[in-house]
Parts: structure tokens; C-alpha cells; sequence
């Protein structure tokens, strides 16, 4: 099993979501309790794709959420540089669902033409990237004026003691029980420690303003286990 570093090169977590991808759906049901169809649903709604609106679901692993913005009508742009996550989305029966388009791009260099998107969301990609703040600014790049920018992103609890104590059941449960389902125990201690070292809401919506976004603004879900960020690229 490959283990990436929190130096996050972008060879190494390719590779260890490569290697996890046929499980990926699976473990993250399982190890939210079932949380993270709610925080599909919440980023769904902040997202508010209409008829004939293209929307760039980054780091869309099996695309299990870019479905979510087609219902009424969007297009979806699936993007991962993870071919493994896009080749078992694409196997999923419900892989040709309408709308839903899949990519192979980076988030720090995306293979799209300025402007072009009328939403861009990243859920659970960005603390991923080796600079997020670039990663950031690429996502503004090929956003229309005007247009939404959505992140969901695992987040800390307004506690310290709280938080803290959340960072050591992560440490632990998370490569236990990924070992016992699938083996990949090591990918999710990594995901576990990505996690602790990830900024908190204000310095995240801190980052966002400073790669061009503006009116950012966030949402906890789950007690603040997950934030939803949203901003919208100037006019």
C-alpha cells in the first residue's frame, strides 16, 4: 500500500487513492455513519445547479457526488487525478447517468478554458493538494464572473478538548476499521492526520478571500466535523 505524506505530492496520493478506489464509497458510508449523504445533500443545495448551468465537481473520486448536480437539469464536469476513483465510477451501473461527464485533470493545472464554469465544488480534495491556495486560484480561473465556488471540507469542533479527543478517535478507528473492510489501513492514517493538520473554518475562508473569492462565508455540519465554505468570484 502506497502512504502519501502530509507534504501531499500529487504522485503519491494519485497512487494511494488508485489502490483504495474500489472501496472508497463503501468506507466513507461506513465511517461517517452515514453523514456523508448528508453533507451530498448540503452541498447540493449550496451548489443550486439549474437547467443548462455546468457545474466542476473537483476531486470527484467515483462521481457518486457530481450526480447529485444534475437532477435539475445541470451538466457536471467529474473531474480526479485519481484514474483508479474515475475508472470504478465509470464501472458503477449508474455510471452513464445524464449529465455527469468524467476527467482526468490536477486541481493545481485543470484542463478547462477560463470562465467556463457556472459553479466549481470540491469535496473533501482540497486539504489533498499540494497548495491549496493555488489549487484555489485555479478553481477561480475557470469560473464565469459571478459564479459559485463550494467547499466541503472535514473541519475541527468549536472545543479544543472536544476537537482534540475527535483527532485521537480519528487516529484510531479510522485505519481500524478501513483495515478490516478493505485493507487500507495505512491510506486512512494518513487521511486521519490530514485531517488534524487541516486549518479551521476562519482560516480556511481566510484562504479563499485571499485567492481572489469574495463574500465567503461558511456552514458547520455534524457540529463542526465537516464546513461547507461558499463564495462567488467577482463580477
Amino acid at each position: 500500500m502506497t502512504r502519501a505524506q502530509l507534504d501531499k505530492r500529487p504522485a503519491d496520493v494519485a497512487a494511494m487513492f488508485d489502490q483504495i478506489a474500489h472501496r472508497y464509497d463503501l468506507l466513507n458510508d461506513v465511517l461517517s455513519a452515514g453523514q456523508d449523504r448528508r453533507w451530498r445533500r448540503a452541498v447540493a443545495a449550496a451548489v443550486g445547479a439549474g437547467p443548462g448551468e455546468l457545474v466542476l465537481d473537483l476531486a470527484a473520486g467515483t462521481g457518486t457526488s457530481s450526480r447529485a448536480f444534475t437532477g435539475a437539469g445541470a451538466q457536471c464536469a467529474a473531474c480526479d487525478f485519481s484514474l483508479g476513483m474515475l475508472q470504478a465510477g465509470a464501472r458503477k451501473p449508474a455510471a452513464g447517468a445524464a449529465g455527469v461527464h468524467f476527467v482526468a485533470g490536477d486541481a493545481l493545472g485543470l484542463p478547462f478554458k477560463d470562465r467556463c464554469f457556472d459553479a466549481v465544488t470540491i469535496s473533501f480534495g482540497l486539504r489533498n493538494t499540494a497548495d491549496p491556495g493555488a489549487a484555489l486560484a485555479e478553481m477561480l480561473r475557470v469560473t464565469r464572473p459571478g459564479g459559485k465556488l463550494v467547499v466541503c471540507e472535514f473541519s475541527h469542533l468549536p472545543r479544543r478538548w472536544l476537537d482534540a479527543a475527535y483527532s485521537r478517535y480519528l487516529a484510531a478507528a479510522l485505519p481500524a476499521v478501513a483495515r478490516r473492510l478493505s485493507g487500507s489501513g495505512e491510506a486512512y492514517g494518513y487521511l486521519a492526520e490530514s485531517i488534524a493538520d487541516w486549518p479551521a473554518q476562519a482560516e480556511l475562508a481566510r484562504r479563499i478571500a485571499a485567492a481572489g473569492w469574495r463574500g465567503v462565508r461558511w456552514r458547520n455540519l455534524t457540529m463542526g466535523v465537516v464546513a461547507v465554505h461558499q463564495a462567488k468570484r467577482p463580477e
